[in-house]
């Protein structure tokens, strides 16, 4: 059912995106006076077809990785001497170049949209409060501090960890310097503090920004009572079960939920005497945690439990809450926001400075978007708005195929006078094509390799 749901959220998401960005381009054709031939969701063979008053066939295609919309065109074919004032290629290149570049403002519009509902409903986060520091690790060498509150990260406001998170990943790959700018308990001074970088994280797969910088963030204690077991996991083998509350493991008691779990991650494949408490009786149950490889290859032990937690004290949350007006100006800052943090991560990416194994494929964009279809609509929402805009930003590279590729011979046509010679334009169709289909099997591969 897991597998289900995650293909329907994943064809809604793609379906959503698509049809808005060719829906972008069909729009302004027909604004252009184009007459628009086809507009298909999908690829390959159609699966369900109607013409509209225009003629117009509009088409759900058998396979959902993209779409297109076909207009009339003297190149593509005999075009009846009433409807040449129709065809694509007999408009100005200014009325072309906004054909083009519809699509993509389509899918900025799209996430402008969804920011706008985001914030409408209202936002939350903890703050970002320093728990503790690593030893040796880039937060020790800038000199924070547990209790210290993280308000900025090179000038811009962090109030959340989600914020924090961003800023960091921001970072990823750079040289030079890190400023935090933090603030004590009770107090409204602020403190900047300095830490050098060089290529932070340049060609680590999955970075964890604020781990690899050595800081952990306060969170509730949780208790060392289970609240849920995964069923068929090595802890429901043993039979633990929710309600128990563990007493010691090999003979040891621990302070904390999290010394427990960095006890148990330790030992994959290790069987371990878990004593718990049940019903006023203590149980000792050998328990031996299965090994997991992580995202970042590291292979540690895991049980499957999961706490009871504490609830958040409201001055460790952060609500925000938008009227109409600010809610669409915040849906504008934040689509800007991550539209510059999408073009300086695709120019790290082509300058080495990040791994090409962050690059994600269909079957990776299918699982986020299932797990955050199950977080709630306002996170659903937030994804298909960074999905937009990546399309947006990548349909906009200057890549034969793509809109920026079309975008770029216009604009030689614009300076020149005159269109780019078919030859060239054939040349350039086929190593763009081969170029676009390289990138997507690299992103595919990655996909397989994290499964």
């Amino acid at each position: 059912m897991d597998l289900i749901q995650t293909v329907i959220w994943a064809l809604v998401a793609l379906g959503v995106l698509v049809s808005f960005h060719e829906f972008g381009h069909f729009l302004v054709a027909r604004l252009c006076g184009v007459k628009v031939l086809r507009f298909s969701v999908g690829f390959g063979r159609r699966l369900i077809s109607r013409y509209d008053r225009h003629g117009t066939e509009f088409t759900i295609s058998a396979i959902p990785l993209g779409g297109y919309v076909k207009m009339l065109d003297e190149r593509e074919g005999p075009v009846a001497s009433n409807e040449l004032d129709q065809a694509f290629n007999r408009k100005s290149v200014w009325a072309r170049m906004a054909i083009a570049a519809a699509g993509p403002a389509a899918n900025f519009l799209l996430a402008i949209v969804f920011f706008w509902a985001v914030f409408l409903g209202g936002t939350a986060g903890p703050v970002p409060v320093v728990e503790s520091v690593k030893q040796g690790s880039i937060a020790a060498s800038a000199g924070l501090e547990p209790g210290q509150e993280i308000v900025a990260v090179d000038g811009e406001a962090t109030p959340t960890w989600q914020a924090l998170n961003w800023r960091l990943a921001n970072r990823l790959g750079d040289s030079g310097t890190i400023e935090f700018s933090v603030r004590y308990p009770n107090s409204n001074l602020e403190y900047h503090m300095v830490a050098d970088i060089d290529r932070w994280l340049a060609g680590k797969e999955v970075p964890d920004p604020l781990g690899e910088i050595g800081l952990q963030l306060w969170t509730p204690p949780a208790s060392m009572n289970l609240y849920r077991v995964v069923e068929g996991s090595a802890a429901a083998s043993a039979g633990l079960q929710s309600g128990d509350k563990i007493i010691a493991t090999d003979n040891q008691e621990f302070s904390s939920w999290q010394s427990w779990t960095d006890y148990v991650r330790a030992r994959a494949g290790v069987s371990m005497a878990v004593a718990v408490e049940r019903s006023g009786e203590t149980l000792v149950l050998p328990v031996t945690p299965a090994e997991v490889k992580l995202e970042n290859g590291k292979r540690v032990g895991q049980i499957g439990v999961q706490p009871v937690s504490e609830s958040w004290p409201e001055e460790r949350i952060r609500v925000y809450h938008y009227g109409l007006a600010g809610a669409f100006v915040k849906g504008l800052q934040e689509t800007w926001d991550k539209t510059a943090f999408t073009v300086n991560s695709l120019k790290k990416l082509l300058f080495g400075q990040l791994s090409t194994k962050n690059l994600s494929g269909p079957i990776t964009i299918a699982k986020v978007a299932g797990t955050s279809a199950e977080a709630g609509w306002q996170s659903f929402l937030s994804l298909l708005a960074l999905l937009s805009i990546s399309l947006g930003v990548l349909n906009l590279l200057p890549i034969p195929v793509l809109d920026g590729g079309h975008l770029l011979y216009y604009g030689i046509e614009a300076i020149k006078g005159s269109p780019v010679s078919e030859r060239v334009q054939v040349v350039g169709l086929q190593v763009g094509m081969a170029l676009v289909l390289c990138i997507m099997g690299l992103a595919l591969y990655n996909d397989i390799l994290r499964l």
